[in-house]
């Protein structure tokens, strides 16, 4: 393979992670860690929403409809076999340039990937580590971080569903309850 021009990596686009409850969700990191919701989306079978953790990175939950998920908690860095929260890690790119270069890459190393896939917003590819691990590159097309967030945007918040915490930000700018946790 040639070495060609490394990537220009910014960051994680977003870590994705699974919830089933994405009201809680939202008023957990919008309104209890202050990490602003900045797009959402959604369709018959999923919600997906983004909620910023620095300039241009964010962590992102799905929340499956219709399906039996059976959650659970754990001590960050002990084993178990039921982890199955994750689901993939999304690094930043600064480009569509920088995207399809990485694509050309990972090909000439004998990796599959996807095609480039426009979810409106963001750009991006697929492809899995050695590890199983599902990876993804993306990058803002629309950048939804490091700006005051426009609730009325259909291209960032495009859920025609959204949870009730939605609605309460949209309207006040804020939630009004949040979740209790406890240690795992």
């Amino acid at each position: 393979m040639s070495e060609g021009e490394l990537p220009r990596w910014r960051g994680i686009n977003h870590l994705a992670l699974v919830t089933t409850d994405m009201d809680a969700t939202v008023r957990f990191y919008h309104g209890v860690l202050g990490a602003r919701l900045v797009a959402h989306l959604g369709n018959r079978s999923f919600r997906h929403y983004f909620f910023e953790i620095g300039p241009e990175n964010t962590i992102a939950f799905f929340e499956y409809r219709d399906v039996a998920l059976k959650p659970f908690a754990k001590p960050a860095g002990i084993p178990d076999e039921r982890a199955v929260q994750f689901d993939h890690v999304s690094f930043n790119l600064p480009d569509e340039e920088a995207l399809l270069r990485l694509r050309a890459r990972l090909k000439a190393a004998g990796c599959e990937i996807t095609d480039v896939v426009d979810h409106g917003f963001i750009r991006s590819v697929y492809f899995t580590d050695p590890n199983g691990i599902a990876l993804e590159a993306s990058w803002w097309v629309t950048d939804a971080t490091g700006r005051d967030a426009d609730y009325g945007d259909g291209v960032l918040f495009s859920d025609p569903d959204p949870v009730p915490a939605v609605t309460e930000i949209q309207a006040t700018g804020e939630v009004r309850s949040v979740p209790h946790t406890k240690l795992a």
